[in-house]
């Protein structure tokens, strides 16, 4: 038996070595040498349209969202530059568009308050975090994140990031805020420092990006409109900053402007393991504890983000999430030596990238290509880009994700699920973005907790012979936290006979069996019988390790007469 054993134990060892060392897992864990010896010209075509349209999408947005979390305009550019290029190597989705997003600019802001080295090391933090869970295949963690909460904390999100944005549409003075609410009550409290010009530009250029969106083009120009359509922020962009430019050439400066943007490759070097925060100097430890445990939501987000869009425009092909998981954490732990933000999958850019037909994730390549001539050719032209404009650019992107409609599902489904939702967003949007996540999570472990300890047991009346009987059909589980309320439910509504039927049941905790066992001998004392029904045997075992005289009760199968008859001295028919 033991050389068996131990024959079984290599067999399996050697099964697990040639999964982990085989050329194919090895090939999967690069998909570059999957598609590249099948690249073609076509496929060369069409990936460099979809990764120049996106990387037009790339350029006004990278600049908003590094302007959301605090940073100088061309960190934006640089975390959808040097992404963008590891993800073509190790992406196994082709659709997914690698960049800064901004529900992890809102999230990053407040450390960003403090230095911005703090957004390159959460950006190497980061990918060393989602590496390890890929690694260690532990992406399953992500399932007790509910669609509830997924959708009020990107609701939560979106409200802030809109909100915060209103400085900038509106050119008020004053700070953006933390939370929803405190960019709000800056707002009303400055309203009065609102600049006309910035505004009507800020609000003209939302209806400009509105309409475009809302667009169907027909006839023989139909692909040139359809291009301008799907590049709208883009082209927005530069007609804003053309006028911007002749304005300031006829020295005319209305709107506030974004200004000097530094041009060129950035310093390469390790992210910064220390820093200096109003003169002093921050230690590896004492920026590990000013992330604090909030800081794990950033990771935690990224991988949430990258691996629902990533299902979202995979159709009916699998998602091998584990990929997904290591490519993202290459992403960020490449691009934190290139001082840049943290990365992850984009729900705009990707469903552009969708739509203009990418073939590989080589589009992420010529998306990546073209922001990196911008970010060392273009720079002085974005210096007039108008900051109303990218207000305007992030508003407009922040409706997409804006999710009221899932409540009227949840309402008619579960109206437990919507009290999570509502708390997710009214903690997300009052406290903070973690804290909302937070507590949606720990609402959905208390409504977990609490239907494991109300379990449904369904009890049905019926009939033996002139005997009333009470069936009682036991749930799959039973928790140790449902054990007195199961045995309350059985002592009150158990009849002359007591029917324990178990062909649900696939697991019961010890507890339960024996406030269980506790209710039968009470009413055996009162002279009244249970009868045990379909019980698996270990869940016998389990009853009868407790008290032996449990042996008697259980039966199986369906001649229930014969065992009633055997134990009480009568033989009658049942009708259920």
């Amino acid at each position: 038996m033991g050389d068996c054993n131990g024959h079984e134990r290599q067999s399996r060892i050697s099964r697990v070595a040639r999964k982990l060392c085989g050329l194919e897992s090895w090939r999967r864990r690069l998909p570059i040498t999957i598609w590249l010896p099948k690249y073609s010209l076509h496929c060369l075509g069409r990936d460099a349209i979809a990764g120049i349209t996106v990387g037009l999408t790339s350029i006004p947005q990278g600049i908003a969202y590094a302007m959301v979390a605090g940073l100088p305009p061309q960190v934006g550019l640089y975390s959808s530059i040097f992404p963008g290029f590891v993800y073509a190597l190790f992406g196994s989705c082709k659709d997914v568009t690698v960049g800064p997003t901004a529900i992890l600019s809102a999230l990053l802001a407040k450390y960003v308050a403090l230095s911005p080295d703090f957004a390159y090391l959460a950006s190497f933090l980061s990918g060393c975090v989602i590496m390890l869970l890929g690694a260690l295949q532990l992406g399953f963690l992500l399932d007790f994140i509910s669609k509830p909460v997924i959708s009020g904390f990107t609701t939560a999100a979106a409200l802030q990031i809109s909100a915060s944005q209103l400085k900038s549409l509106f050119r008020v003075t004053g700070s953006s805020g933390n939370t929803f609410i405190q960019a709000l009550v800056n707002f009303f409290t400055n309203i009065k420092t609102v600049h006309l010009w910035d505004s009507v530009l800020g609000i003209a250029s939302i209806i400009f990006l509105l309409l475009l969106k809302r667009v169907k083009v027909h006839g023989f120009m139909s692909g040139a409109c359809e291009y301008m359509v799907r590049a709208r922020n883009a082209l927005l962009v530069f007609i804003t900053s053309l006028l911007a430019y002749f304005l300031y050439k006829g020295s005319i400066t209305p709107f506030a402007l974004t200004g000097k943007i530094e041009g060129g490759l950035p310093a390469f070097g390790p992210p910064p393991f220390s820093t200096v925060v109003n003169n002093q100097t921050l230690t590896f430890s004492d920026m590990l504890q000013t992330f604090g445990f909030e800081g794990l939501a950033m990771p935690l987000v990224a991988i949430l983000e990258s691996i629902a869009i990533a299902k979202a425009f995979a159709g009916s092909k699998a998602v091998d999430g584990t990929q997904e998981m290591l490519a993202l954490g290459a992403c960020n732990m490449v691009s934190s030596f290139a001082q840049s933000m943290p990365a992850t999958g984009s729900f705009t850019r990707t469903a552009l990238n969708h739509a203009c037909g990418v073939i590989t994730p080589a589009g992420a390549f010529f998306k990546a290509s073209l922001v990196l001539v911008s970010v060392t050719l273009l720079t002085e032209a974005f210096y007039f880009i108008p900051r109303a404009t990218l207000a305007a650019v992030i508003m407009v992107a922040m409706l997409s994700i804006i999710d009221f409609s899932i409540l009227t599902t949840l309402w008619r489904n579960n109206k437990s699920e919507v009290s999570v939702w509502a708390l997710t967003l009214c903690v997300g949007a009052g406290a903070g973005l973690e804290y909302g996540i937070a507590a949606g999570v720990g609402a959905d472990v208390l409504r977990t907790l609490a239907h494991a300890a109300r379990p449904h047991v369904h009890m049905q009346p019926c009939k033996v012979g002139a005997a009333v009987c009470s069936r009682a059909v036991l749930p799959a589980q039973l928790q140790y936290m449902s054990g007195r309320r199961t045995a309350r439910r059985l002592r009150a509504e158990a009849a002359q006979l007591l029917l324990l039927d178990a062909k649900h049941l696939r697991h019961i905790d010890h507890g339960v069996a024996e406030d269980i066992i506790t209710v039968i001998v009470e009413l055996e004392k009162e002279g009244r019988r249970v009868a045990m029904w379909n019980f698996e045997a270990k869940h016998q075992q389990l009853f009868e390790q407790i008290n032996s005289a449990m042996k008697g009760n259980f039966f199986n199968g369906i001649d229930i007469e014969q065992f009633i008859s055997e134990g009480a001295a009568r033989s009658t028919n049942v009708n259920f």
